[in-house]
């Protein structure tokens, strides 16, 4: 059953850029959806529809079975949740905790409900120890859990996420990733991501689906997706690069791997079953150890 759709989702900028050229896509609820695509390929304009930022020229975004259109708009922010890709785009406040409070308190909540949803939020990005510290002085990777966090006190039911990794280092990724696969698997909030970050896909995300042109032009599993580097390429995109180191040692060296392996932890199976077959010879005829 999905929770929010696109139906034939056209759209073009003033400046005549036409960035959705009739986009459809069904996001179900409880999902991990990643959507990727180069850059220009109308990722960020779809996700701005999902939450009613942008209005459509034409088609309809859907939301719970009802178009966005008769929503109001503080009804839909609450349902919907989007945190942007560069975090001075999002922080408003001088301190996190005032910070992480506009929204509900735009809502009209009594005090308690405001700072046990602050708190709540807080907790989720494993950031409550910042709750007095000014914005300023926040690292990017902070900053960036705080624009999460600030939608978290929303309570929103799909959470979207434009590039949220960008610009992170390896551990500011790895922490990210983290907080978005608990907020999915154990609170239940559906994900909505846009990344070119391929190698993070196999390991997160339930569902692919590649955008080109202003339209969605294949959608899967990633084990589906990831199976054709020649149409990746194509669309600008490519293998993570555990699955290109897998497909080099399948055509340049003739290992029999059949599919690839996506995730380290995927290639290291493959490898441990190949390397223990007894039978298993490289194309120099050496026998692989046992």
């Amino acid at each position: 059953m999905f929770k929010i759709k696109a139906e034939e989702l056209t759209h073009k900028y003033p400046d005549g850029t036409q960035a959705l050229n009739g986009a459809n896509i069904d996001v179900r609820g409880g999902e991990f959806l990643a959507i990727l695509g180069a850059n220009g390929s109308g990722k960020t304009t779809l996700l701005k529809h999902f939450n009613g930022l942008l209005k459509p020229v034409s088609g309809s975004v859907i939301l719970d079975n009802k178009t966005l259109s008769v929503f109001k708009p503080s009804d839909v922010f609450r349902k919907v949740g989007m945190v942007f890709q560069d975090p001075n785009d999002q922080l408003i406040a001088p301190t996190v905790e005032e910070d992480v409070a506009f929204g509900p308190t735009n809502l009209g909540l009594s005090y308690d409900e405001i700072m046990s949803r602050v708190n709540t939020a807080l907790e989720l990005v494993k950031m409550k120890e910042f709750a007095k510290k000014a914005i300023h002085a926040l690292s990017y990777g902070q900053s960036k859990r705080i624009c999460i966090a600030g939608i978290l006190a929303m309570e929103p039911e799909v959470l979207i996420l434009d590039e949220p990794t960008s610009g992170l280092d390896p551990d500011g990724v790895k922490t990210v990733m983290k907080i978005l696969n608990d907020l999915n698997k154990k609170q239940g909030i559906t994900i909505i991501l846009a990344t070119n970050s391929v190698d993070l896909v196999p390991v997160h995300a339930d569902r692919v689906a590649i955008m080109d042109k202003g339209i969605v032009v294949q959608e899967g599993t990633p084990e589906s997706i990831f199976t054709d580097s020649e149409k990746l390429n194509s669309l600008k995109l490519e293998l993570p690069q555990i699955a290109q180191l897998m497909e080099l040692l399948r055509d340049k060296e003739k290992l029999p791997i059949n599919p690839l392996p996506l995730t380290i932890g995927q290639a290291r199976q493959e490898l441990a079953h190949l390397f223990s077959r007894e039978d298993n010879v490289l194309h120099t005829g050496s026998t692989l150890p046992a």
